[in-house]
């Protein structure tokens, strides 16, 4: 494909260097340093304005996709009209498909929408991602990462295994799971594990378990943490995401929300629009404040401000203050494994969302939903099955999957159901993939 990226920031980078080994990518960014960094990259750099009508009627022929992922919510949104304008405006042109990252609750109200009459294919907020995932997470104490597919139907939950968890030492077949759930993968420090009936859980691990929502819902209990009867949770920054993040915990009725913010004038704003939480004018680093507020009682502690390095000091502040789970942002990708490294439970980053919806579209059709976990050690996408699929119309005994890659569910209208080696995957299906990188063009050739 040819793709132009418009914005060479954590995000727009981390999408050339995803796409540049097998497709035609071409960034426009005005910043040197960014610039110079994206020169790293098997990528043509432009350096300029990726609004700029100009720049783009020169370049604009025969793009497949166009990215705009500038910090801009309007230079995004300005690229992403004219590049449908010029590209409809000129016969035998092909119309560029556009994706635009915004941030501005006044533009976007779910994670991931369209606003094609606007010339946009797919607007995507990060920052109402990460705080939709972070929410999800909150239901389970043991639960570090959390995705719906299937409109709803599936529902996949990635679990740390504490070394006091009663579970320590037993085989899989022991946690006695319904019919419509599955272990899909244990992370085990640098091993991916596909797991069997009689392979033992240790301590540390990270065990992934896909299934029906409403069957998933007691698991975080099964699985070592009694989920508390009032979730205390302080979230530290109340910027775009903590703000998102904070109109979500203001809903749940069993959660008691404590808010720190450094901005005074942001205190007020926050406190007219939420009902429930307590909002604190302070530092997220003030120990007699933390103290003061009750830190070594709080479920989880939670820091999502703009800077990485306060995250990080906030979250460990927590801990070693007594939280029984911390969660820090981290805007920076190679961050994320050193937050967890030294102790942080769980670090999430904004910049997912935009990764995996561009990932969708240039790996091929069929894809629903795609998301990498374990810093993209692996992924789970979601497919349609078509007529022409190859994988349709033969028992799954029958067909050479990939490797290091497990089909976990399909959903068949109302039917949710985990797949056994004599099922027959019929025409429109939607079927869940546990795959590891590695498998992930084989699988794709299934599906075609």
């Amino acid at each position: 494909m040819k793709v132009i990226i418009i914005g060479a920031g954590e995000v727009g980078y981390h999408i050339a260097k995803a796409l540049s080994p097998k497709n035609d990518v071409i960034i426009i960014e005005n910043a040197d340093e960014a610039s110079k960094r994206a020169d790293e990259l098997d990528v043509l750099v432009i350096e300029g304005n990726g609004a700029n009508a100009e720049i783009l009627s020169n370049i604009l022929q025969d793009t497949d996709l166009l990215v705009a992922v500038t910090g801009i919510d309007e230079v995004n949104i300005v690229a992403c009209m004219t590049a449908k304008l010029i590209t409809r405006g000129k016969p035998g042109w092909k119309e560029t498909k556009t994706i635009a990252r915004v941030s501005n609750p006044d533009y976007i109200d779910s994670p991931v929408t369209s606003r094609a009459q606007a010339g946009v294919d797919i607007m995507i907020c990060p920052e109402l991602s990460l705080a939709s995932e972070v929410a999800e997470i909150l239901s389970s104490p043991s639960a570090i990462s959390a995705e719906m597919f299937a409109d709803g139907k599936v529902r996949m939950t990635e679990y740390a295994i504490s070394p006091e968890s009663k579970l320590v030492g037993k085989q899989i077949q022991d946690l006695k799971l319904a019919d419509c759930c599955i272990v899909s993968a244990i992370f085990r420090k640098h091993e991916i594990i596909i797991p069997h009936g009689n392979d033992l859980i240790n301590a540390n691990d990270h065990m992934v378990v896909v299934g029906k929502p409403e069957a998933m819902e007691g698991l975080g209990s099964t699985l070592g943490s009694k989920i508390p009867h009032k979730n205390r949770i302080l979230l530290i920054g109340c910027g775009i995401v903590g703000f998102y993040l904070a109109k979500l915990i203001d809903k749940e009725e069993n959660a008691d929300l404590k808010i720190i913010e450094h901005s005074k004038s942001r205190c007020i704003e926050v406190a007219e629009m939420l009902e429930n939480a307590l909002i604190l004018n302070g530092d997220g680093t003030d120990i007699s404040l933390l103290r003061e507020e009750g830190i070594e009682n709080m479920d989880v502690v939670i820091s999502v401000t703009d800077s990485d390095e306060k995250n990080l000091l906030c979250a460990l502040l927590g801990k070693q203050l007594g939280a029984k789970k911390v969660i820090a942002r981290a805007d920076r990708p190679d961050y994320l494994p050193l937050f967890e490294m030294v102790g942080i439970d769980l670090a999430v980053s904004p910049r997912e969302a935009t990764v995996n919806e561009v990932l969708k579209l240039t790996m091929g059709r069929g894809i629903q939903t795609l998301t990498t976990i374990e810093g993209e050690k692996a992924e789970i996408i979601e497919y349609t099955a078509s007529k022409s699929s190859k994988i349709v119309g033969k028992p799954l005994n029958k067909v050479k999957f990939p490797r290091g890659a497990l089909i976990n569910m399909v959903v068949r209208g109302k039917d949710t159901i985990v797949p056994r080696g004599d099922f027959v995957i019929q025409n429109q299906d939607r079927v869940v993939i546990f795959s590891m990188a590695s498998a992930m063009l084989e699988i794709e050739k299934f599906f075609r």
